[in-house]
Order: structure tokens, then sequence, then C-alpha cells
């Protein structure tokens, strides 16, 4: 039986003009996926969101000053599993000490890491040499 694969692998610049087409890009995977017999429009909106928003946020957090002001978007799915790495060069941040949004007074930013947390299945953030990486799974 052979393993169905799709690797997706952008470099973009630290540009916000760019996130329109993260965001496509996961839209179009999700409504091509074969083995997948979920709500493959759900899906696509998820991803949509769920890409422009860690995308956005490795761009507004990067540090602008180094040669390094590119953002990194690997999206690999294999088997039953999606998963997508943001690597970016800004300072970091702790993952867990994000606090969540104040769902009575809402704010234009803030929503985009309690948004990934709550339709993907884990996401976890680390530091790897001068990298930071993102790392967002979802089970298919």
């Amino acid at each position: 039986m052979c393993t169905s694969v799709i690797q997706v692998d952008v470099i973009i610049p630290t540009q916000t003009k760019y996130l329109s087409l993260i965001g496509s890009i996961g839209e179009r995977i999700a409504r091509e996926l074969d083995n997948y017999s979920g709500d493959k429009e759900a899906l696509a909106y998820h991803l949509n969101l769920v890409l422009t928003e860690a995308t956005a946020n490795a761009i507004k957090h990067a540090t602008l000053t180094t040669l390094e002001n590119t953002v990194r978007i690997l999206i690999h799915i294999e088997d039953n599993e999606l998963n997508i790495k943001v690597y970016d060069h800004g300072q970091g941040f702790d993952l867990e000490s994000v606090p969540l949004p104040d769902f009575d007074q809402p704010k234009e930013s803030g929503m985009g890491l309690f948004f990934i947390k709550t339709l993907m299945d884990s996401v976890t953030y680390t530091r790897l040499h001068d990298c930071n990486i993102l790392e967002i799974i979802k089970y298919l």
C-alpha cells in the first residue's frame, strides 16, 4: 500500500501582503485531500485561519533588523496527520504564558493563538539555534 504524502514548503518575506497566499494554500490543500472523510469546507476554513494567524504572528514579531527577514511555512501531510511548522527569527515567546483573550472586552488582536489552539489538536513552540518553530498538528 502506498502512503500518500503532501508537502508544501513556502518561504516568504516578513510582509503581511503574503498572508492571503498562505491562507489560500491551506484552503486548497484541505479541499484536495482524498482520504479525509470529514467536512472539507470546515477544514479549509480552519486551515486558512490557522495558517494566516500563525504567519501573521511570525511576521509581527520577527526581528526585521537581521538578514533573516523571512518566514518559512512547512505543511506536511502523511497518513492521518497534518503537520504545520512556522519558522521565524524573532525574539520568541513562551507559549504557555500567553493569556486567554478577554471575551467580555475583545480586542482586535490577541485571538490568533487561542483560535489555533482551539481548532488544532496540538500546538508547541520551540527555539532551535536562531530560529523559532511553531508546530501545529491536526489529526485528520
